[in-house]
């Protein structure tokens, strides 16, 4: 009974080591479509946290979601919508995700630009967290999928994604732009 017992947990230890294991090789060797999704559920994690967080932590919710939405922005648009107008079949699908990507960043920088105490505040994180899940279900069910059919080298510039994005944000936090609000 003992050796039963002793089995089995040395098989959920060893399956947790894999598990593990797999995790931490696998953010080394994302394709872009993993990176940008995951990406996607750290943000939405964060709006998930802010609409139940008060005060100070609502402030700082507030830095990290407009940061991780900036450079996510500036990562699509420097290493994957160009080359992707050129491959998919509807390159129309990168200039709406363009336009979008301009709307969300006029918002964050009035966010940035508003108090926490200003009744326009809360309003606006609501109308950049709806424009945000809009965006990412069309990448996530038309934009991403015609990406995967096409011949992009998307382990190359998963790569690419994941080493802009350190850049970004050391650059961001070195010189405050990600610590924009009131």
């Amino acid at each position: 009974m003992a050796t039963a017992s002793h089995t089995s947990t040395t098989k959920s230890s060893s399956a947790r080591k894999s598990t593990t294991a797999k995790k931490a090789g696998s953010t080394r060797s994302k394709d872009a479509i993993a990176v940008l999704k995951a990406q996607h559920r750290e943000v939405e994690k964060l709006f998930g946290l802010f609409t139940k967080a008060k005060g100070d932590r609502q402030a700082n919710l507030c830095r990290q979601i407009c940061m991780e939405l900036k450079v996510h922005t500036q990562i699509e648009e420097e290493l994957l919508y160009p080359q992707a107008h050129d491959e998919i079949n509807d390159p129309e699908l990168v200039d709406e995700s363009l336009v979008e990507h301009r709307a969300a960043k006029e918002l964050i920088a009035q966010i940035e630009g508003t108090d926490q105490a200003d009744e326009m505040f809360a309003a606006r994180m609501q109308v950049l967290q709806e424009q945000i899940e809009h965006h990412v279900k069309e990448e996530e069910t038309e934009l991403f999928p015609k990406i995967r059919k096409s011949d992009m080298d998307l382990k190359r510039i998963g790569e690419q994604l994941q080493q802009r994005t350190s850049e970004l944000k050391a650059e961001m936090k070195g010189d405050g732009r990600g610590r924009g609000m009131h």
